[in-house]
Protein backbone atom coordinates (compact mmCIF):
# COMPACT_ATOMS: atom_id res chain seq x y z
CA UNK A 1 0.00 0.00 0.00
CA UNK A 2 1.31 3.45 -0.89
CA UNK A 3 1.69 6.09 1.80
CA UNK A 4 -1.12 8.44 2.71
CA UNK A 5 0.81 11.30 1.10
CA UNK A 6 0.65 9.54 -2.29
CA UNK A 7 -3.13 9.10 -2.29
CA UNK A 8 -5.46 11.10 -4.51
CA UNK A 9 -8.80 12.32 -3.21
CA UNK A 10 -10.58 9.39 -4.89
CA UNK A 11 -8.18 6.91 -3.28
CA UNK A 12 -8.66 8.56 0.08
CA UNK A 13 -12.43 8.35 -0.44
CA UNK A 14 -12.06 4.60 -0.84
CA UNK A 15 -10.00 4.48 2.34
CA UNK A 16 -12.62 6.49 4.22
CA UNK A 17 -15.27 4.00 3.13
CA UNK A 18 -13.12 1.13 4.44
CA UNK A 19 -12.75 2.96 7.75
CA UNK A 20 -16.47 3.63 8.02
CA UNK A 21 -16.12 7.37 7.49
CA UNK A 22 -18.13 9.71 5.21
CA UNK A 23 -16.47 10.47 1.87
CA UNK A 24 -16.15 14.21 2.55
CA UNK A 25 -13.40 13.33 5.02
CA UNK A 26 -11.21 12.43 2.02
CA UNK A 27 -10.98 16.04 0.90
CA UNK A 28 -10.19 17.18 4.45
CA UNK A 29 -7.37 14.64 4.76
CA UNK A 30 -6.01 15.58 1.33
CA UNK A 31 -5.94 19.27 2.25
CA UNK A 32 -4.06 18.52 5.48
CA UNK A 33 -1.52 16.29 3.72
CA UNK A 34 -0.89 19.04 1.14
CA UNK A 35 0.07 21.28 4.07
CA UNK A 36 2.49 18.67 5.39
CA UNK A 37 0.37 17.75 8.38
CA UNK A 38 0.39 14.32 10.03
CA UNK A 39 -2.80 12.61 11.24
CA UNK A 40 -2.74 13.91 14.81
CA UNK A 41 -2.43 17.46 13.45
CA UNK A 42 -5.62 17.14 11.39
CA UNK A 43 -7.72 18.95 13.95
CA UNK A 44 -11.07 18.87 12.15
CA UNK A 45 -11.10 15.06 12.06
CA UNK A 46 -12.60 12.86 14.80
CA UNK A 47 -9.98 11.48 17.19
CA UNK A 48 -10.99 7.94 16.26
CA UNK A 49 -10.15 8.62 12.60
CA UNK A 50 -6.88 10.40 13.47
CA UNK A 51 -5.83 7.38 15.52
CA UNK A 52 -6.64 4.98 12.68
CA UNK A 53 -4.75 7.08 10.14
CA UNK A 54 -1.81 7.22 12.52
CA UNK A 55 -1.37 3.46 12.22
CA UNK A 56 -1.02 3.63 8.43
CA UNK A 57 2.12 4.26 6.37
CA UNK A 58 2.39 8.04 5.95
CA UNK A 59 5.21 8.21 3.40
CA UNK A 60 6.43 11.72 4.07
CA UNK A 61 9.74 13.45 4.64
CA UNK A 62 11.31 15.71 7.24
CA UNK A 63 14.18 18.19 7.09
CA UNK A 64 17.39 16.38 8.08
CA UNK A 65 19.75 19.30 7.47
CA UNK A 66 19.87 22.56 5.57
CA UNK A 67 22.36 25.18 4.45
CA UNK A 68 21.62 28.78 3.54
CA UNK A 69 23.76 30.61 1.00
CA UNK A 70 25.30 33.83 2.27
CA UNK A 71 25.49 35.00 -1.35
CA UNK A 72 21.90 34.76 -2.55
CA UNK A 73 19.77 33.16 0.18
CA UNK A 74 19.43 29.85 -1.66
CA UNK A 75 18.52 27.05 0.76
CA UNK A 76 19.92 23.55 0.22
CA UNK A 77 17.90 20.90 2.05
CA UNK A 78 18.61 17.32 2.95
CA UNK A 79 15.28 15.56 3.46
CA UNK A 80 15.07 12.35 5.45
CA UNK A 81 12.58 9.72 4.33
CA UNK A 82 10.84 7.30 6.65
CA UNK A 83 13.20 4.46 5.69
CA UNK A 84 16.25 6.54 6.69
CA UNK A 85 17.37 7.51 3.18
CA UNK A 86 18.25 11.14 2.55
CA UNK A 87 17.68 13.17 -0.61
CA UNK A 88 18.27 16.75 -1.67
CA UNK A 89 16.15 19.73 -2.55
CA UNK A 90 16.94 23.38 -3.23
CA UNK A 91 14.80 26.49 -2.69
CA UNK A 92 15.84 29.40 -4.91
CA UNK A 93 14.48 32.94 -4.85
CA UNK A 94 13.83 34.88 -8.06
CA UNK A 95 12.03 38.14 -8.86
CA UNK A 96 8.95 36.20 -9.98
CA UNK A 97 8.77 33.93 -6.92
CA UNK A 98 10.49 30.94 -5.32
CA UNK A 99 11.48 27.86 -7.26
CA UNK A 100 11.86 24.50 -5.52
CA UNK A 101 14.17 21.97 -7.16
CA UNK A 102 13.35 18.44 -6.04
CA UNK A 103 14.76 14.95 -6.51
CA UNK A 104 12.80 12.07 -8.03
CA UNK A 105 15.03 9.16 -6.97
CA UNK A 106 17.40 8.32 -4.13
CA UNK A 107 20.55 8.57 -6.23
CA UNK A 108 20.57 7.96 -9.98
CA UNK A 109 21.51 5.15 -12.36
CA UNK A 110 22.11 7.19 -15.51
CA UNK A 111 25.87 7.45 -14.96
CA UNK A 112 26.49 10.91 -16.44
CA UNK A 113 30.21 11.69 -16.19
CA UNK A 114 29.80 15.19 -14.73
CA UNK A 115 27.21 14.50 -12.01
CA UNK A 116 27.63 13.64 -8.32
CA UNK A 117 24.11 12.18 -7.99
CA UNK A 118 24.99 9.01 -9.84
CA UNK A 119 28.16 8.15 -7.88
CA UNK A 120 26.20 6.18 -5.26
CA UNK A 121 23.98 4.51 -7.85
CA UNK A 122 20.18 4.46 -7.58
CA UNK A 123 18.90 3.19 -4.23
CA UNK A 124 15.19 3.43 -5.06
CA UNK A 125 12.47 5.50 -6.68
CA UNK A 126 10.68 8.15 -4.66
CA UNK A 127 6.94 7.91 -4.09
CA UNK A 128 4.72 10.71 -5.38
CA UNK A 129 3.82 11.64 -1.80
CA UNK A 130 7.45 11.87 -0.75
CA UNK A 131 8.07 14.40 -3.50
CA UNK A 132 4.96 16.28 -2.38
CA UNK A 133 6.34 16.31 1.17
CA UNK A 134 9.49 18.13 0.03
CA UNK A 135 7.33 21.06 -1.07
CA UNK A 136 5.32 20.96 2.16
CA UNK A 137 8.52 20.92 4.25
CA UNK A 138 9.87 24.00 2.47
CA UNK A 139 6.51 25.77 2.88
CA UNK A 140 6.63 25.20 6.64
CA UNK A 141 10.31 26.09 6.92
CA UNK A 142 9.96 29.36 5.00
CA UNK A 143 6.48 30.77 5.67
CA UNK A 144 5.05 32.97 2.93
CA UNK A 145 4.30 36.65 3.45
CA UNK A 146 0.81 37.90 4.19
CA UNK A 147 0.46 39.08 0.60
CA UNK A 148 1.30 35.67 -0.84
CA UNK A 149 -0.71 32.46 -1.10
CA UNK A 150 2.32 30.23 -0.82
CA UNK A 151 6.12 30.17 -0.59
CA UNK A 152 6.86 27.77 -3.46
CA UNK A 153 5.50 29.18 -6.72
CA UNK A 154 7.49 27.09 -9.20
CA UNK A 155 8.86 23.54 -9.20
CA UNK A 156 11.67 21.97 -11.20
CA UNK A 157 12.24 18.22 -11.17
CA UNK A 158 15.96 18.52 -11.74
CA UNK A 159 17.45 17.17 -8.51
CA UNK A 160 18.95 13.72 -8.04
CA UNK A 161 17.53 11.03 -10.28
CA UNK A 162 16.08 10.77 -13.77
CA UNK A 163 12.38 11.73 -13.55
CA UNK A 164 11.30 9.63 -16.53
CA UNK A 165 13.04 6.60 -14.99
CA UNK A 166 10.42 6.93 -12.22
CA UNK A 167 7.65 7.69 -14.67
CA UNK A 168 4.44 6.63 -12.91
CA UNK A 169 5.29 8.22 -9.55
CA UNK A 170 6.41 11.46 -11.21
CA UNK A 171 3.20 11.76 -13.23
CA UNK A 172 1.17 11.05 -10.09
CA UNK A 173 3.15 13.73 -8.23
CA UNK A 174 2.24 16.22 -10.96
CA UNK A 175 -1.44 15.36 -10.47
CA UNK A 176 -1.22 15.72 -6.69
CA UNK A 177 0.72 18.97 -6.60
CA UNK A 178 -1.54 20.65 -9.17
CA UNK A 179 -4.84 19.50 -7.60
CA UNK A 180 -7.06 22.53 -6.82
CA UNK A 181 -7.97 21.02 -3.44
CA UNK A 182 -4.29 20.87 -2.45
CA UNK A 183 -1.23 22.92 -3.37
CA UNK A 184 -2.81 23.99 -6.67
CA UNK A 185 0.51 24.75 -8.39
CA UNK A 186 -0.12 25.16 -12.09
CA UNK A 187 1.59 22.62 -14.39
CA UNK A 188 2.77 25.63 -16.40
CA UNK A 189 4.92 26.55 -13.38
CA UNK A 190 6.54 23.11 -13.33
CA UNK A 191 9.56 21.95 -15.32
CA UNK A 192 10.92 18.44 -15.71
CA UNK A 193 14.40 17.50 -16.88
CA UNK A 194 15.33 14.29 -18.69
CA UNK A 195 18.63 13.01 -20.02
CA UNK A 196 16.84 11.29 -22.87
CA UNK A 197 14.57 8.31 -22.19
CA UNK A 198 12.86 8.66 -25.55
CA UNK A 199 9.91 6.21 -25.19
CA UNK A 200 8.90 7.75 -21.85
CA UNK A 201 9.30 11.23 -23.33
CA UNK A 202 6.91 10.42 -26.15
CA UNK A 203 4.39 9.12 -23.62
CA UNK A 204 4.91 12.16 -21.39
CA UNK A 205 4.00 14.44 -24.29
CA UNK A 206 0.45 13.06 -24.15
CA UNK A 207 0.10 12.76 -20.36
CA UNK A 208 1.65 16.05 -19.17
CA UNK A 209 1.50 18.52 -22.07
CA UNK A 210 1.44 21.66 -19.91
CA UNK A 211 4.68 20.95 -18.06
CA UNK A 212 7.85 22.62 -19.39
CA UNK A 213 10.32 20.11 -20.80
CA UNK A 214 14.05 20.47 -20.22
CA UNK A 215 16.39 18.10 -22.03
CA UNK A 216 19.87 17.49 -20.61
CA UNK A 217 21.72 17.51 -23.92
CA UNK A 218 25.27 18.61 -23.03
CA UNK A 219 26.80 17.73 -26.41
CA UNK A 220 26.17 18.52 -30.08
CA UNK A 221 26.85 15.01 -31.41
CA UNK A 222 26.94 11.31 -30.57
CA UNK A 223 30.72 11.11 -30.34
CA UNK A 224 30.91 13.62 -27.49
CA UNK A 225 27.63 12.61 -25.84
CA UNK A 226 28.65 8.94 -25.74
CA UNK A 227 31.65 9.86 -23.61
CA UNK A 228 29.76 11.81 -20.95
CA UNK A 229 26.21 10.39 -21.03
CA UNK A 230 25.83 6.57 -21.24
CA UNK A 231 22.11 6.89 -22.10
CA UNK A 232 23.15 8.16 -25.53
CA UNK A 233 24.36 4.68 -26.46
CA UNK A 234 20.74 3.50 -26.21
CA UNK A 235 18.91 6.55 -27.54
CA UNK A 236 20.99 8.48 -30.07
CA UNK A 237 21.11 12.26 -30.25
CA UNK A 238 19.02 12.46 -33.44
CA UNK A 239 16.30 10.31 -31.86
CA UNK A 240 16.23 12.50 -28.75
CA UNK A 241 16.07 15.73 -30.76
CA UNK A 242 13.22 14.35 -32.84
CA UNK A 243 11.32 13.53 -29.63
CA UNK A 244 11.97 17.03 -28.30
CA UNK A 245 10.74 18.56 -31.55
CA UNK A 246 7.61 16.40 -31.37
CA UNK A 247 6.98 17.66 -27.82
CA UNK A 248 7.35 21.28 -28.90
CA UNK A 249 5.03 20.84 -31.88
CA UNK A 250 2.38 18.84 -29.99
CA UNK A 251 2.25 21.09 -26.93
CA UNK A 252 3.08 24.47 -28.43
CA UNK A 253 5.65 24.93 -25.66
CA UNK A 254 9.31 25.80 -26.04
CA UNK A 255 11.80 23.08 -25.11
CA UNK A 256 14.73 24.03 -22.89
CA UNK A 257 18.03 22.33 -23.69
CA UNK A 258 20.38 22.13 -20.70
CA UNK A 259 24.03 22.31 -21.71
CA UNK A 260 26.80 22.02 -19.09
CA UNK A 261 29.96 23.56 -20.51
CA UNK A 262 33.02 21.37 -19.98
CA UNK A 263 36.47 22.69 -20.83
CA UNK A 264 38.06 21.01 -23.87
CA UNK A 265 35.02 18.70 -24.28
CA UNK A 266 31.99 20.60 -25.60
CA UNK A 267 32.77 24.32 -25.33
CA UNK A 268 34.47 25.38 -28.58
CA UNK A 269 33.01 27.59 -31.28
CA UNK A 270 32.86 24.53 -33.50
CA UNK A 271 30.66 22.86 -30.88
CA UNK A 272 28.42 25.93 -30.77
CA UNK A 273 28.05 25.98 -34.55
CA UNK A 274 27.19 22.27 -34.69
CA UNK A 275 24.75 22.58 -31.78
CA UNK A 276 22.94 25.47 -33.45
CA UNK A 277 22.70 23.48 -36.67
CA UNK A 278 21.23 20.44 -34.86
CA UNK A 279 18.61 22.54 -33.06
CA UNK A 280 17.42 24.41 -36.14
CA UNK A 281 13.68 23.96 -36.63
CA UNK A 282 12.97 23.20 -32.95
CA UNK A 283 11.16 25.80 -30.84
CA UNK A 284 13.77 25.89 -28.10
CA UNK A 285 16.14 27.79 -25.84
CA UNK A 286 19.58 26.70 -24.64
CA UNK A 287 20.34 27.09 -20.96
CA UNK A 288 24.13 27.13 -20.58
CA UNK A 289 25.62 25.91 -17.29
CA UNK A 290 29.25 26.43 -16.28
CA UNK A 291 30.05 22.97 -14.91
CA UNK A 292 30.12 22.61 -11.12
CA UNK A 293 33.28 20.98 -9.79
CA UNK A 294 32.80 17.44 -8.46
CA UNK A 295 35.83 16.06 -6.60
CA UNK A 296 35.41 12.51 -7.92
CA UNK A 297 35.09 13.66 -11.52
CA UNK A 298 38.08 14.71 -13.62
CA UNK A 299 36.28 17.32 -15.65
CA UNK A 300 36.73 21.09 -15.56
CA UNK A 301 34.09 23.69 -16.16
CA UNK A 302 34.64 26.85 -18.18
CA UNK A 303 34.70 30.36 -16.72
CA UNK A 304 31.56 32.46 -16.75
CA UNK A 305 33.22 34.68 -19.33
CA UNK A 306 33.75 31.65 -21.58
CA UNK A 307 30.13 30.64 -21.05
CA UNK A 308 28.96 34.09 -22.15
CA UNK A 309 31.14 33.73 -25.24
CA UNK A 310 29.53 30.36 -26.06
CA UNK A 311 26.10 31.98 -25.68
CA UNK A 312 27.16 34.73 -28.06
CA UNK A 313 28.27 32.16 -30.63
CA UNK A 314 24.93 30.36 -30.42
CA UNK A 315 23.01 33.61 -30.76
CA UNK A 316 25.11 34.51 -33.75
CA UNK A 317 24.11 31.23 -35.37
CA UNK A 318 20.43 31.95 -34.70
CA UNK A 319 19.84 29.94 -31.51
CA UNK A 320 18.33 31.49 -28.36
CA UNK A 321 20.71 31.01 -25.43
CA UNK A 322 21.53 32.39 -21.98
CA UNK A 323 23.92 31.47 -19.19
CA UNK A 324 22.22 30.17 -16.06
CA UNK A 325 22.51 32.34 -13.00
CA UNK A 326 24.70 30.61 -10.39
CA UNK A 327 22.73 29.80 -7.25
CA UNK A 328 24.00 28.33 -3.98
CA UNK A 329 27.59 27.89 -5.17
CA UNK A 330 28.86 28.30 -1.60
CA UNK A 331 26.63 25.54 -0.13
CA UNK A 332 27.21 22.57 -2.48
CA UNK A 333 24.17 23.63 -4.45
CA UNK A 334 24.68 21.26 -7.37
CA UNK A 335 22.86 17.91 -7.54
CA UNK A 336 24.19 15.19 -5.27
CA UNK A 337 27.08 17.07 -3.70
CA UNK A 338 25.70 17.71 -0.21
CA UNK A 339 24.10 14.27 0.06
CA UNK A 340 27.32 12.53 -0.94
CA UNK A 341 29.44 14.51 1.52
CA UNK A 342 26.93 13.78 4.29
CA UNK A 343 26.98 10.04 3.54
CA UNK A 344 30.78 10.01 3.48
CA UNK A 345 30.94 11.81 6.83
CA UNK A 346 28.47 9.42 8.43
CA UNK A 347 30.30 6.35 7.13
CA UNK A 348 33.57 7.68 8.49
CA UNK A 349 31.99 8.33 11.89
CA UNK A 350 30.50 4.82 11.93
CA UNK A 351 33.92 3.25 11.28
CA UNK A 352 35.48 5.27 14.10
CA UNK A 353 32.88 4.12 16.65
Amino acid sequence: MCGLTSMSISELAGLMEELGQPKFRARQVFEWISRGKRPQEMTNLPKELRDKLDTLHYGGASIYDKRVSAKDGTIKYLFQLEDGNIVEGVLMSYHYGNTMCISTQVGCRMGCAFCASTLEGCIRNLEAGEMLSFIACAEKDVPHGDDKKRTVTNIVLMGSGEPLDNYDEVVEFLRLVSAPEGMNISPRNISISTCGLVPQLMRFTKEAPHVTLSVSLHAPNDETRDKIMPINRKYRTAELLNAAKYYAEETGRRVIFEYALIKDVNSSERDAKELASRLKGINCHVNLIPLNHVEERHLTGVTRRDAEQFASWLQGYGTSATVRREMGSDIDGACGQLRRKTLQRERKAAKER
